[in-house]
């Protein structure tokens, strides 16, 4: 996606050797206008695989992945990070380790959100190590339900997180933006056209 690539070069910042930080549009600040033009892009990459609902994280997740399903009109559940006295005993829960982060959460939807009828679309920010759309995984397989695909909005084609969701059957993956290379504190994006 043209505009996406456009925004990480212009206002995205390489940390180190593998951190992006994108705060100004995605996860911290976030601007509504790109984050409905993502939506209506997965939407259009998934719009033919019969979606019935949407699961991301928190919380960098939920922009993207609520403007796909209002493009998509299916509902969309994020795995919380933390239990809330609020929340039902009666959830799917996964460990998930931030790499960036450096922890392990407990992700966890209530088990009423999430059922073995849906066909499920993943949607996360990002795609480096796999660990977080593996956890979405596992929850959407421990409630039985079919997942059509994962779409992510920045992968970080030079880590092997693409690699370890093929392993795990995920195989449709489409992302908006693959960077190939952090390059002298540039991005390189991965040529689709090669």
């Amino acid at each position: 996606m043209k505009e996406l690539e456009a925004r990480i070069q212009s206002e995205g910042h390489v940390l180190g050797e593998d951190i992006l930080k994108v705060d100004s549009f995605l996860n911290h600040q976030i601007d509504p206008n790109l984050m409905q033009a993502m939506g209506n892009e997965f939407a259009r990459l998934f719009e033919s695989q019969g979606v019935t609902k949407i699961i991301t994280v928190e919380a960098s997740g939920i922009a993207p992945a609520v403007m796909a399903g209002l493009a998509l009109d299916v509902p969309v559940v994020f795995a919380r990070k933390s239990k809330s006295r609020i929340l039902s005993d009666e959830a799917f829960t996964a460990d998930v380790y931030s790499y960036t982060k450096q922890t392990t959460n407990q992700i966890r939807i209530e088990k009423r959100f999430l059922s073995a009828s849906d066909r499920v679309l993943i949607i996360d920010d990002f795609l480096a190590n796999g660990q977080a759309l593996l956890g979405l995984k596992a929850l959407a397989d421990e409630a039985g339900a079919s997942i059509v695909g994962a779409g992510i909005v920045i992968e970080k084609a030079f880590q092997p997180g693409r690699k370890a969701a093929n392993e795990a059957g995920l195989n449709n993956i489409q992302s908006l933006a693959r960077i190939a290379a952090f390059e002298d504190g540039q991005v390189i994006f991965v040529d689709e056209e090669k």
